[in-house]
Formats: structure tokens, sequence, C-alpha cells
């Protein structure tokens, strides 16, 4: 079984899912890290742009091998996405290649332009992959099961988590993973590290456990709390 993780920026799916994706590491589930962009904009003092990408494309990495994944970033720019038949083909083949069971993405609604772009690119392409008659590098058709919706600060408006998955004995992973990225540890305009540690320790609350992340279903179905996502059961004592 195979997860992807699909954000719009090195790091997006780190801080969303990245508890959620160690557990299933652990578990034995393949798991990927797709970034649409480096996410480079958000520039250092000390760096210029491109030296900046490639930073985050090496943190990326690393943080993706602690959480037991890999990583890949395609090479658009951040702050310049757009909805286009190139890019949706380009991750419908990557569908059909890395052939992902089910794929977590940002919710709808988003305040970063490039985070609701993705999780559209995101569906397009789950159909694209899916028919037999779009030819992509002639790869064979492969579908989804599902797509997932998880929770990041800038895609708040009408995010109602209604899975709780509990993560705490990923959550030390979780937070050396993020520790990799400068602006999580670096940035002045928002305290990242501290916000996802305290969100996982309140969603744990909430999912009566002591750390969880949360996932909305794309049609909003009930609430539900457990140790896994809902079709995509641990064996018990699944660990590496």
């Amino acid at each position: 079984m195979h997860l992807m993780i699909v954000g719009a920026h090195c790091g997006d799916g780190e801080i969303q899912a990245g508890a959620i994706a160690h557990k299933y590491a652990q578990a034995g589930y393949k798991v990927t890290f797709l970034h649409l962009t480096a996410g480079e904009k958000g520039t250092p003092a000390h760096l210029d742009v491109e030296s900046y990408r490639k930073q985050k494309i090496e943190e990326a990495e690393k943080a993706a091998a602690i959480l037991g994944g890999t990583s890949i970033t395609l090479n658009h720019r951040d702050a310049e996405l757009t909805f286009n038949e190139e890019l949706v083909k380009e991750v419908a083949t990557i569908f059909r290649k890395e052939k992902p069971d089910f794929v977590i993405t940002h919710w709808v609604n988003s305040m970063h332009p490039d985070h609701a772009l993705c999780q559209l690119i995101v569906q397009d392409a789950w159909l694209k992959a899916s028919l037999p008659g779009f030819e992509l590098d002639g790869l064979a058709p492969h579908g989804l099961r599902r797509v997932f919706h998880s929770e990041n600060w800038e895609d708040m408006e009408g995010y109602e988590p209604d899975i709780y998955v509990d993560v705490t004995d990923s959550f030390d992973a979780y937070l050396e993973a993020l520790s990799c990225y400068w602006f999580i540890m670096n940035s002045t305009s928002f305290r990242y590290y501290d916000y996802y540690k305290a969100l996982g320790t309140m969603r744990g609350c909430l999912g009566r456990t002591t750390y969880a992340q949360t996932l909305q279903n794309s049609k909003g179905l009930h609430v539900r709390r457990e140790g896994h996502i809902p079709g995509f059961p641990i064996p018990q004592g699944g660990t590496k």
C-alpha cells in the first residue's frame, strides 16, 4: 500500500500530515511526499531565491527520510502556480508511475492561492490518471482509492476535521522532521513549530489520546476517532 502526500510547497505536507506519514511508514506502507514547488519565495536574508530553493529541496529530503518516506519536488515556482493541463498531466503521470493508493493534500479553501490550486490539481489529476482514454507516457491507468484533506493554519476556512488519527508514537519523529526546515524553526512571521506541536496536543485532547492529526473527507463524512485512517488499517502489531 502506498500513501502519497501532495503539498504546494516543501514543508506543507510534512506539517499537515507528517506524523500520519510516519505512522503508516512504520506499519509497512510506502510513503511519498510530492511537492509542486519548493516554496522558495520566502527567502531568508542571507540567501538568494535559487539557493533557498536548493536548500528547501534538501530539507524536504531529510524530513522525508526521518518520516520513513521519499521526497519528489517538481520544477515549478512558488507563488506562480496556475491550474493548467500541462501541470495536471504531470501530476497524473506521477500517479500512474508511483501508484499511490490514497492521497492527502490541502483543504479546498486557503488564504494562499497555491494551496487552493494544489488540491484542485490533485482532484483533476486523479481523474485523468484513472481514465484509459488519456495517454500519459504509455503508462497504464491508475485510480486512487481516496483523497483526504489535512490541516494547515492557512487553510482553515470551512475545515472541520472528521477523522482523528492517533499519532502519539510518531510525534517525536514528526517534530524532528519539522526541525529540518529553516522556515519552521526561524520564521519571524509565524511560530510554525510551536503551533503544530500545540495543534497535535489539542487534537490529541479532542481525539482522547496524547497527540493526533486530523483529516477531512471531501464529502464531509461523520467524525471517527481511531488509530488509523478509515479504509486503510494498520495490522495489529504491524510495525517494521
